[in-house]
């Protein structure tokens, strides 16, 4: 029986952070092992928003070689660039002309997004939900992984899938039934210690976009950094770490990484850490930190001292992943009327 399809990908856009790894990449590793998966580098999301076209490239080998790095496998799941493949911007244009406006403009994030940008903001802002979902339904996936804040982004790719190309525009066989054109993917909700928050503030998730470098731990920053993070951290005055106290968001935070780190759990956590005080706690979690992030440190130098390793891995996932978006992109633009396109005679 074939195993069902996982397509996730996060964008290139800064250093990705422990809560890209613990919230994302970590379950990743896991189901490479259990699914078929695709795990792309995002880049076409990444100038939705103003960006630096020097730094969009070395992010992007960065995000890719950090992939690896975190334990994902090549040889069990297909790593690429998004824009490596160009089926991704033609469906994106053909689910575009199918989308109603107003499912657009009622995004949470567009709306958050929009107010930051001003008179600034871009079609692409406003549009990045439609080319999720031609990422996510280019590869016939199974499922996706989402946290809270991308629920509506599957939803938008379900309802385009089946309301506005499998109802309206699927073949019928020969009993006159309808033969789905795009697969319907269904949500993969991630287990215990998805959620990352802020070290300045414990009810915010830790992110890349966030202006104060010292709110995330980088998964590439040093040693000394991460103590001096951890140190700056901020806490609270009272004495001993609990779990569940939603008047100490930063302790849960803190002690929940420190749970997760250690490999003891949330119960020997707080049972250790019940009566200590920050000033012994915040050594402690540096330690923690700096251990679970050295062997992703050392596998990243490794191979960003050979390039041709990465290069390699790179294309071998951008024939796969064609293979299977071309796939789709064909079966999509046969059901909206399309001619197929001809292969290239070439000239004499």
């Amino acid at each position: 029986m074939p195993r069902a399809r996982v397509l996730s990908g996060v964008q290139p856009t800064g250093s990705l952070h422990l809560g890209n790894w613990l919230g994302a990449i970590r379950n990743w590793v896991d189901l490479q092992d259990t699914h078929d998966t695709f795990f792309c580098v995002v880049d076409l999301h990444a100038i939705t928003v103003p960006h630096d076209p020097q730094r969009l490239a070395a992010d992007t080998r960065s995000t890719a070689a950090l992939y690896l790095a975190c334990g994902i496998d090549p040889a069990k799941a297909t790593v690429f660039v998004q824009s490596h493949v160009p089926a991704h911007s033609e469906l994106c244009w053909l689910l575009n002309c199918v989308t109603p406006l107003n499912w657009l403009e009622r995004m949470i994030q567009f709306k958050e997004k929009a107010v930051k940008q001003g008179d600034q903001v871009s079609v692409g802002l406003l549009d990045y939900p439609v080319l999720m979902a031609a990422d996510i339904l280019l590869y016939d996936a199974d499922l996706v992984p989402v946290g809270e804040d991308q629920k509506q982004h599957l939803e938008l790719a379900r309802d385009i899938a089946q309301q506005r190309i499998n109802a309206r525009f699927a073949p019928r066989d020969a009993e006159g039934e309808p033969i789905p054109v795009l697969k319907v993917p269904e949500p993969l909700i991630l287990k215990e210690g998805a959620r990352v928050m802020s070290l300045t503030d414990g009810r915010s998730k830790m992110s890349k976009s966030d202006p104060n470098e010292g709110s995330r731990i980088n998964l590439l920053d040093p040693p000394e950094l991460i103590t001096k993070k951890v140190k700056r951290a901020k806490t609270d005055p009272v004495m001993g770490l609990e779990f569940d106290n939603p008047e100490r968001p930063e302790t849960d935070n803190l002690l929940g990484l420190y749970a997760l780190l250690s490999g003891k759990g949330r119960e020997a956590a707080a049972s250790e850490c019940a009566g200590m005080g920050w000033g012994t706690f915040k050594p402690l979690l540096a330690e923690v930190l700096v251990e679970a992030l050295r062997p992703i440190q050392t596998r990243y130098a490794e191979l960003s001292a050979d390039p041709a390793q990465l290069d390699q891995v790179l294309a071998q996932g951008q024939e796969r992943a064609s293979t299977v978006a071309n796939a789709s992109l064909a079966r999509t633009r046969a059901a909206l009327g399309f001619l197929p396109a001809q292969e290239s005679a070439g000239t004499t």
